[in-house]
């Protein structure tokens, strides 16, 4: 249940913020978030991470759909089920949910936070859950996994091993 929340949290808080930032910004307008540190800037993106793929919506909304119904059946079948692994999962698809809504709605995905104090892509909130997800996720992976999720590729009751020295 907490899983659940957790995902709704994530699209609802990505979406409501997006809805802010068009409801009060105009396009290429700025709002002070963190002065000297972020401030909140619309930009409207038809393309994936640092504008790559720019144009191809559909194609980058297919792509999303395709990696979260991955995702979803990773957690659905229980093939993770570390709570470190889960959490990451549901972050991803939480982001992925925020921005194919945004693609299949609006055509491109808004964007908002603009640091300030270096050189980046103007990035929104469902990108920070992807991206925190995946560095969950790779920690789970390499501390993880392998003790608490890894399947030994041996059923119940298989006795092949002790067959094999004989």
């Amino acid at each position: 249940m907490w899983y659940v929340l957790l995902l709704a949290a994530c699209v609802a808080g990505d979406q409501l913020l997006k809805w802010w930032v068009t409801a009060h910004l105009e396009m290429g307008q700025s709002a002070p978030l963190l002065p000297g540190v972020v401030q909140l800037t619309r930009l409207h993106n038809t393309g994936a991470a640092w504008s790559s793929f720019s144009g191809k919506t559909g194609l980058l909304a297919i792509v999303t759909i395709v990696l979260m119904l991955a995702v979803a059946w990773l957690l659905v079948k229980k093939i993770v089920r570390h709570p470190l692994g889960v959490t990451a999962g549901v972050l991803i698809l939480g982001g992925g949910i925020g921005n194919v809504i945004d693609r299949v709605c609006r055509g491109y995905v808004v964007d908002m936070f603009d640091l300030q104090f270096i050189s980046y892509p103007i990035f929104n909130l469902a990108d920070c859950f992807v991206v925190v997800g995946v560095i969950l996720g790779a920690v789970y992976y390499l501390w993880f996994y392998d003790k608490y999720d890894k399947r030994s590729g041996k059923e119940p009751g298989d006795d092949t091993a002790a067959d094999s020295h004989k």
